[in-house]
């Protein structure tokens, strides 16, 4: 027959069984809290996912070959307004400026309008920091209305604008490629209102300085 436990001892034994299941809790939302920072099944590791033979033939080159020269990629950044009127492009070597034809011009002209000109002018001035000295203006249609048709059109909106370039640059050094290529080399979906309205453009691009 086992003796009563005192009171006193009781009361020991029921703090001490209280503390442990503290701590208990306390380590498993400690680890809980240390999870890991990155998705599951993303850590970086120290080996290979796959393991790979050196002595593989299939991972040599063939007699004769030789590796390419390392090279820097072309990185491009693209920024376009909020109303898609306006475009810019950058690239390691290059900035192309694309202007829809309506901020330009009315339906089916040539003819600038004072604002157009403003916003020529503002890329005149970017040509003038980069110390551009070779040019290209293109100008694009959509695919609505005859082919011919299209190209005239293309070809007088992109005289158009070079004539403003050439007045506000006024700079005999300068060589300009203009050029009218109608519905040729679309960069949209001619099937939507919306993707004919980006293809009806002029493009302004010049070499970055350095280039």
């Amino acid at each position: 027959m086992s003796s009563p436990v005192p009171p006193r001892l009781a009361l020991v034994l029921t703090t001490a069984t209280a503390l442990f299941a503290t701590n208990l809790y306390c380590a498993t939302s400690a680890a809980a809290a240390d999870g890991p920072s990155v998705p599951p099944g993303t850590e970086a590791t120290a080996s290979a996912p796959v393991e790979l033979d050196p002595n593989d033939p299939d991972l040599k080159l063939p007699d004769g070959a030789t590796i390419a020269e390392p090279k820097v990629l072309d990185i491009k950044s693209v920024v376009e307004d909020q109303s898609g009127d306006e475009r810019r492009e950058d690239t390691n070597s290059d900035v192309k400026f694309a202007l829809q034809a309506e901020v330009l011009f009315g339906k089916d002209s040539a003819r600038l309008s004072a604002a157009a000109k403003s916003r020529i002018a503002a890329i005149a001035q970017e040509i003038k920091t980069q110390n551009a000295t070779r040019i290209r203006v293109f100008g694009f249609t959509d695919d609505l209305g005859s082919s011919a048709h299209g190209d005239v059109l293309s070809r007088k909106r992109a005289n158009a604008v070079h004539g403003v370039l050439q007045q506000e640059l006024n700079d005999a050094d300068l060589t300009y490629e203009v050029r009218g290529y109608g519905e040729q080399y679309p960069i949209a979906d001619n099937s939507t209102e919306a993707g004919r309205k980006k293809n009806r453009r002029v493009e302004i691009s010049f070499p970055r300085s350095g280039s």
